[in-house]
């Protein structure tokens, strides 16, 4: 082989060694940002997962969930208030909120009253250090109003059909100091960004001969 042969085929080794071993060095240089990457992305969805593993619940006396309410709660008995207990209530809860609404109204009410649901009971501000609400005892919180343009709570009295009643619980990072009689939008409103849990009880009723 020639010298001037052989001292290019060994320049051309010499690239393709040192090729290879930038090759290498970006590779070795690669994995931390990408495990970077994929370290935030199982961060986030275990943050996620945190936050869906929500601890708050309600349950009454009145009720099972997804049962019949007892005639004693609506307009064909005392039309008191149930009652409630809350558990799983999060750290850092400064109020509950507590929204009880009808979603299957007639079609022809919520055209007349330009409604979506009907809204029984509106309580906010209610201290979190309350484990519920009990029927004979002074209303921990502030009453807002119903659909009745009450402040309070108003039974069920479905007019055609067994309907569904909606009890939402939510655990906020805030006051909301809204009035007696504020309106659900109102609260709804006042409790963006402040919702750290929420959970919801649902009853059904239907008026006898209906």
């Amino acid at each position: 082989m020639k010298k001037g042969t052989l001292i290019s085929v060994i320049v051309v080794l010499g690239l393709v060694a040192g090729g290879v071993f930038l090759l290498r060095g970006d590779r070795n240089s690669v994995p931390p940002e990408t495990d970077r990457e994929v370290d935030t992305e199982q961060i986030e969805v275990t943050h996620n997962q945190t936050e869906s593993m929500n601890t708050l619940q309600i349950a009454s006396t009145a009720f099972e969930a997804n049962g019949l309410i007892s005639e004693k709660y609506t307009c064909d008995g005392e039309n008191v208030r149930p009652e409630f207990t809350f558990t799983g209530i999060p750290n850092g809860t400064v109020s509950l909120a507590f929204i009880m609404d009808d979603p299957d109204i007639p079609e022809n009410v919520k055209k007349s009253r330009s409604i979506d649901v009907f809204v029984h009971w509106v309580v906010f501000d209610i201290p979190p250090g309350n484990a519920g609400i009990s029927a004979p005892r002074s209303l921990p919180g502030i009453e807002g109003a119903n659909s009745a343009g009450e402040n309070g709570y108003i039974g069920p009295c479905p007019p055609d059909r067994e309907h569904r009643y909606f009890f939402k619980l939510y655990a906020l990072d805030a006051i909301l100091g809204l009035s007696p009689g504020a309106s659900k939008i109102d609260v709804e409103r006042a409790m963006e960004g402040h919702v750290i849990a929420q959970t919801e009880l649902v009853g059904r009723y239907n008026r006898k001969g209906r």
